[in-house]
């Protein structure tokens, strides 16, 4: 088994920074890119996915909720209908850019509410399939969630995310957060090995959940994030 290590990039706006691209893009297989909705303008998406291109990392989009000011991870009332049509505009605009470099679309993968919404809601994990599939790109996401049920029953590609560095709550749910805290990158290198091994993700109060574990998070706007991603990387070497 191959597990690759992703992280969600680009998402800088003008003059505001948010992680350090830079300094990930060397430790990472695959690249989130985002594509102006909760993040990023049309400058960061070029210079990510140059970044991308010149260290050999996979570019996947990244679309978000349209919601600059809360980051994306304010929760929204979308139809089906909303979802799909939101998510065709962001990625189309970062497929231009892709087009420009050569590079191809590896898959796609929601942000933050827009995700947290796809585990639990039937029209929004459907919406988000209608827009794959235009695509023809596999999509990340939960195992256990409605991700994996809705896009598997859809025949769309479904690779299996883990998350190195958010913590999951007791029934196994993903915890969004507006502000990501540091962690302790031997503690979440650690939980990581445990879930490709065991396919056992760890909560909170230290109980334990089925997962699989095909590709692993790591966010760049956590403070401690190159820290955490070279001890993920390390720690997965055996199956990277």
């Amino acid at each position: 088994m191959t597990v690759t290590l992703n992280c969600d990039m680009g998402e800088s706006f003008g003059l505001y920074k948010m992680g350090d691209d830079a300094g990930m893009m060397p430790l990472i297989d695959v690249a989130n890119v985002a594509c102006g909705f909760h993040a990023s303008d049309p400058d960061h998406i070029q210079s990510t996915v140059l970044r991308a291109k010149a260290n050999g990392v996979k570019v996947g989009a990244h679309p978000g909720l349209p919601d600059l000011q809360g980051f994306g991870r304010r929760e929204m009332r979308m139809t089906r209908d909303e979802v799909r049509n939101s998510v065709v505009y962001q990625v189309g605009a970062l497929m231009g850019f892709l087009k420009a470099e050569g590079v191809e679309l590896h898959h796609i993968k929601p942000h933050g509410s827009l995700y947290f919404m796809a585990t639990q809601q039937e029209a929004v994990a459907h919406g988000v399939c209608d827009a794959a599939e235009i695509f023809g790109v596999p999509l990340f996401g939960m195992t256990g969630t409605l991700h994996e049920k809705v896009y598997q029953e859809r025949g769309i590609p479904f690779v299996a995310e883990f998350y190195a560095d958010l913590d999951y709550d007791a029934s196994g749910k993903l915890i969004v957060t507006r502000v990501h805290d540091a962690k302790d990158p031997a503690a979440m290198a650690e939980r990581c090995v445990r879930a490709i091994t065991e396919g056992k993700g760890t909560t909170e109060d230290g109980g334990v959940f089925p997962v699989r574990c095909e590709t692993i998070c790591v966010h760049s706007d956590t403070p401690n994030a190159l820290e955490i991603a070279k001890a993920v990387r390390d720690a997965i070497a055996p199956w990277h």
